[in-house]
């Protein structure tokens, strides 16, 4: 039986050159919603060179937190690529601006993944009540429906206090101290987006 786009969920990650940030995002993302049916995560960079490889101080990062970096090339990113995600992570405010230039549609389903892990930091089970009662084997149904309930967060959640804060610095070509800040600012939201992901594919009625 031919299945429809619906029967998946596509979670992208976005940087520059597609070898640091977005990269690590990724892996850590697939690595912690492995065995949900359904979801598949991809990244790709504004500026990348299509088949560069990770830099050691990236693959490092992402093997320190539990992902596998081995088999990532970076890919230019294009309009196909955010058209077909349900769910957009940019790593600073200038993807952000870049992929909804490219692909409007995505501006509500697209989030710095810091202002993502602040504006879905405090949903609860009580929140997903209606998400529960959804079929359980519709994993990709009920995670559309968590992406729009963050998205209806914005503007009741308080901002970041800088704005830069809803960035993740870019450590390309800089000291191993500024990858580690990076994974610093990176690992907590990606945590908490797969939480919150997690929760939303698996919980059932209370």
């Amino acid at each position: 039986m031919r299945r429809s786009p619906l029967d998946k969920f596509t979670i992208l990650t976005v940087c520059s050159g597609n070898i640091c940030r977005s990269p690590v995002a990724e892996q850590l993302l697939r690595a912690g919603l492995l065995g949900i049916p359904g979801i598949v995560v991809e990244s790709a960079g504004t500026i990348a060179s299509d088949g560069d490889r990770m830099p050691p101080q990236a693959e490092a990062l992402s093997v320190a937190y539990g992902a596998d970096p081995r088999d990532h090339r970076a890919r230019y990113l294009v309009e196909n690529h955010a058209s077909g995600a349900q769910l957009i992570f940019a790593m600073a405010r200038e993807h952000r601006k870049a992929i909804v230039t490219l692909w409007p549609r995505a501006t509500r389903s697209t989030f710095t993944i810091r202002e993502f892990g602040r504006l879905s930091a405090g949903i609860t089970p009580a929140d997903l009540t209606e998400i529960a009662k959804m079929a359980t084997d519709d994993a990709p149904a009920r995670l559309r429906a968590v992406v729009a309930l963050v998205a209806a967060q914005r503007g009741q959640v308080a901002g970041a206090d800088r704005p830069e804060d809803d960035d993740v610095i870019d450590p390309y070509r800089r000291d191993d101290a500024t990858f580690a800040l990076s994974g610093q600012q990176l690992v907590p939201p990606t945590e908490t987006a797969v939480r919150l992901l997690r929760l939303a594919a698996t919980i059932v009625p209370g």
